[in-house]
């Protein structure tokens, strides 16, 4: 059960390298299906998971000058606020309605995988400050509450942020989702405990995943990738909503 889980973590940490994105989606499943954590653990361990490997991650593409660090900081301080208060909240839900929760965010984030976004016009004007200060706030409640979602929901709020290429915006939502996860896994901590023993295992096979996948970027075309995880994470997704809300009318 080990091997399959470190070979399934290696996955995770591709695709966070790769997509800038994707890690919690899986690492939620991995931990409370594969590795049977309680989902209060299985979220508090993704966080941990994937706020080390997105920090690894990033830093290949820091050494190639693809992060965009002023406007990463801007929104990953408004986002690790955000996620903070959402870790707060999600520490006292029930475990069953954090999944059933978790599960919706799957689904809405392989919906927005699948459909994919329009261009964005290089003459429209970067969205103003405040608004990006509050899409950063909204997304960090997700990712603190239910511990998903944070990578696909800021990819694509750095591109009409900044109008940032998609190369710098996969580069700098590394650096905010580990902002992110980190500010979620210390509010989830004020309930809830790591279970180092699964933890640790998984966050380094992820990171070789990362270090793997993060110089492929530019390599690989995004939008195919992207469309066809989009597929696999709505049939995990529906599969994890109506496991959870059964057991949670049960």
């Amino acid at each position: 059960m080990l091997w399959l889980v470190l070979i399934l973590a290696v996955v995770v940490g591709l695709f966070v390298g790769l997509l800038g994105g994707g890690g919690s989606i899986l690492t939620v499943p991995l931990l409370a299906y594969v590795a049977g954590l309680p989902p209060e653990q299985a979220i508090a361990g993704s966080l941990f998971v994937v706020a080390v490997t997105s920090a690894v991650a990033l830093l290949p593409h820091a050494r190639r000058g693809a992060v965009q660090w002023r406007v990463g900081a801007v929104f990953g301080v408004s986002s690790m606020a955000g996620a903070l208060l959402g870790g707060l909240v999600g520490a006292r839900l029930p475990g069953a309605l954090l999944m059933v929760l978790f599960a919706v965010m799957m689904v809405a984030s392989a919906i927005g995988m699948i459909r994919g976004r329009k261009p964005v016009d290089p003459a429209t004007a970067p969205t103003p400050l405040r608004q990006s200060l509050l899409q950063g706030l909204g997304i960090g409640v997700a990712v603190g509450t239910v511990g998903a979602g944070g990578g696909f929901m800021v990819v694509p709020a750095l591109v009409l942020l900044a109008k940032l290429p998609m190369g710098r915006a996969v580069a700098t939502s590394l650096m905010v989702i580990a902002m992110n996860s980190a500010a979620g896994l210390g509010g989830h901590l004020t309930g809830t405990s790591l279970d180092w023993s699964w933890v640790l295992p998984v966050t380094g096979a992820a990171v070789v995943g990362a270090l793997v996948g993060a110089p492929l970027t530019h390599r690989v075309p995004q939008q195919a990738l992207k469309k066809g995880f989009g597929w696999f994470v709505l049939v995990m997704g529906a599969f994890v909503l109506v496991r959870e809300g059964l057991a949670l009318l049960g």
